[in-house]
């Protein structure tokens, strides 16, 4: 060109002896760029870098710089080693895609830029709390997370009996699978309390408010556990749900001194119908077992009657069988029993016609009465006639109790 001459015209205009860059500095100094002189010679600079180069490398020229080569190979392909700590899961990403998963321990990969390493820490517990935003320094009471402020929107829910209720939960979760966890999830937390969120919402609009409030919370907190997890699996976002905390059930602030008072009533009823069970339970067997005491003692009563009658039949008989076949003997016999009883149950004197005064008798037989006091004498004891028989004689004086017959 005729700009790059001796004395040629500069690319701007203006004539400039020793070509665009102006004439070399003079010999012993001069001025430097900023003064017109010439700038920085980029082929000095190159010449600089290969002294110094040569200056570190061995002598023999194309041998050293092989041996430079080998030596940076070695160094790049051992940059390849890594490790995966135990609580942590390598992730391999080749050209910035999931290629592989890493256990814990000494591993290898291929160096950058061909492939890339990245170690999660998978056995770290994650909470994600829902209706409520737990304190970061507040202290965990007996496992429970301990609310800073209450977050409606997200825990007043409808009940299956159509009640409306306060639940505050906390959701658990750690990293199950890191190739998974961070390629088919954007943000694993929003993930997990949306999900969390919507299975609570399932299991209680199913639940009466009753058992949530009392009985049925560890059910509760198993269901939403499993259901969530579901999703989780579903979606395959690589997380595990742990465990699952329900921290407060209650009924909305507005309306809970009135819920309170039907809880209270509710108890009251519980207890009446109780007692009244209890009542029941003793009082029926009881009288159970009286009204079998009295059958079975009807029943003794009826069958001692039924056999004493036939043995008073089977007597009689027997006496009638007799008295057929021998009946003056009979006679006799019946009368002088009957006497002896009679005699053996009344007090009595016995007094001798040849004597004056009375004597008094002392019965020494077995059911022999006393007399009484006051009872000074008795009229005399005749003999009595004998009921006439077929013979129809004599008289039979009186005995005494211990009389022989």
């Amino acid at each position: 060109m005729p700009w790059n001459n001796s004395g040629g015209q500069s690319p701007w205009g203006n004539p400039r002896p020793g070509g665009p860059w102006g004439s070399p500095p003079p010999p012993g100094g001069g001025g430097g760029p900023p003064g017109g002189g010439r700038g920085p010679d980029l082929d000095d600079m190159i010449r600089q870098a290969q002294d110094a180069v040569r200056r570190y490398l061995p002598r023999g020229g194309g041998k050293g710089i092989a041996l430079l080569g080998v030596l940076v190979v070695a160094v790049w392909a051992a940059s390849g080693f890594y490790r995966v700590q135990p609580d942590e899961q390598g992730v391999v990403m080749r050209f910035g895609a999931f290629d592989r998963t890493a256990p814990p321990g000494l591993n290898y990969h291929i160096p950058w830029p061909v492939e890339t390493v990245t170690t999660p820490r998978v056995t770290r517990i994650n909470r994600v709390d829902i209706g409520f935003i737990g304190a970061s320094d507040a202290p965990v009471m007996g496992g429970r997370v301990q609310p800073a402020r209450d977050v409606l929107a997200e825990s007043l829910m409808l009940t299956g009996d159509e009640n409306i209720i306060d639940i505050d939960v906390a959701v658990f979760w750690r990293i199950r699978d890191a190739g998974e966890f961070l390629f088919n999830t954007r943000n694993p937390e929003s993930t997990v309390k949306s999900a969390a969120e919507s299975v609570m919402r399932e299991v209680i609009g199913r639940t009466p408010i009753q058992p949530a409030l009392t009985e049925a919370r560890a059910q509760i907190e198993q269901e939403v556990r499993r259901g969530t997890q579901a999703i989780m699996d579903q979606y395959r976002a690589g997380i595990e749900i742990v465990q699952v905390q329900l921290q407060k059930v209650d009924p909305p602030a507005q309306v809970i001194d009135a819920f309170r008072d039907v809880q209270r009533a509710n108890a009251d009823r519980e207890r009446a119908r109780n007692e009244a069970e209890s009542f029941r339970n003793d009082i029926i067997p009881r009288a159970r077992g009286e009204a079998e005491r009295l059958v079975q003692e009807a029943q003794g009563v009826r069958e001692s009657q039924i056999a004493r009658a036939r043995g008073e039949a089977a007597r009689f008989n027997s006496v009638y069988s007799a008295y057929q076949a021998a009946p003056d003997v009979t006679t006799r016999r019946l009368y002088l029993e009957t006497m002896e009883d009679i005699l053996r149950r009344n007090p009595m004197i016995i007094v001798d016609d040849r004597l004056q005064g009375v004597v008094p008798f002392l019965p020494l037989g077995e059911g022999a009465a006393a007399p009484r006091p006051g009872q000074a004498s008795m009229p005399t004891t005749r003999p009595q006639p004998l009921p006439s028989g077929p013979q129809g004689q004599g008289t039979v004086p009186s005995r005494s109790p211990g009389a022989t017959r």
